[in-house]
């Protein structure tokens, strides 16, 4: 399922094609505009469902197109659940460029594995940091198939509707963390660090990053795809 699902978008990318699930629900006329960022890592097509709302109208841009262009009239909110540890200067200038306008920003999962090398980007935009070196002895390292239980750490409009849930996912330990984010949700199981949501310190933008979401199991968890359904609200400054 996850190969054939990814050979597609690569596909259409290269036949100059953004790909849009024609399966996804009508859309509001006044529908967050999301672009997608796939691509570096393996993830199944059940990811989709959280888009699959009337008040978000979604497109995806698997690499190598993604970040290939000016994303500012295109997008109110970046969704990027790629992996990409190092990015070409053009791509970062219309990265920086697409957050430094304002627009919205929610990396889910492993997206924290883009940008390892770019300190402006995790020290200041996500927040955070996947850790394939070892940095003051510590190195990330991640556990599959783990039943977590996840508590709210503080009450934020992204929350709404949400309270302690349990969800089948991965979990990732010793990231580099901001001491500067605000946490919106932990776990107290011992493969992780605790945070596995929370908004970036960033101030010229609305920042989220969640870590839940590796799979069909976590992607089908209906607290999960109510977060991110927030999360993207809140970036395109839709929910106070």
């Amino acid at each position: 399922m996850k190969r054939w699902f990814v050979v597609l978008l690569v596909s259409a990318t290269l036949a100059g094609i953004v790909f849009s699930q024609q399966a996804w629900k009508p859309k509001r006329a006044d529908a967050v505009r999301v672009l997608i960022a796939t691509g570096g890592h393996d993830y199944d097509p059940e990811f989709y469902n959280a888009f699959d709302d009337e008040a978000i109208n979604a497109k995806v841009d698997p690499h190598p197109r993604a970040y290939s262009y000016d994303m500012r009239k295109r997008a109110d909110v970046l969704v990027m659940y790629d992996t990409a540890q190092t990015l070409e200067p053009a791509k970062q200038k219309n990265l920086r460029e697409f957050v430094e306008s304002g627009k919205g920003l929610v990396v889910i999962h492993h997206g924290i594995c883009t940008n390892v090398n770019w300190p402006w980007w995790y020290e200041e935009v996500v927040g955070g940091r996947w850790l394939f070196e070892p940095v003051n002895g510590k190195v990330g390292s991640y556990k599959h198939d783990v039943d977590l239980t996840v508590k709210p750490a503080m009450q934020h409009p992204i929350l709404n509707g949400i309270g302690t849930f349990k969800i089948h996912d991965e979990t990732y330990k010793d990231l580099w963390i901001s001491p500067k984010v605000k946490v919106l949700l932990t776990t107290d199981d011992k493969t992780s660090d605790g945070p596995v949501a929370w908004i970036s310190p960033y101030d010229k933008a609305r920042v989220v990053y969640i870590q839940l979401g590796h799979d069909r199991q976590a992607n089908m968890n209906p607290n999960w795809q109510r977060l991110v359904r927030n999360a993207i609200q809140w970036a395109a400054g839709r929910l106070n």
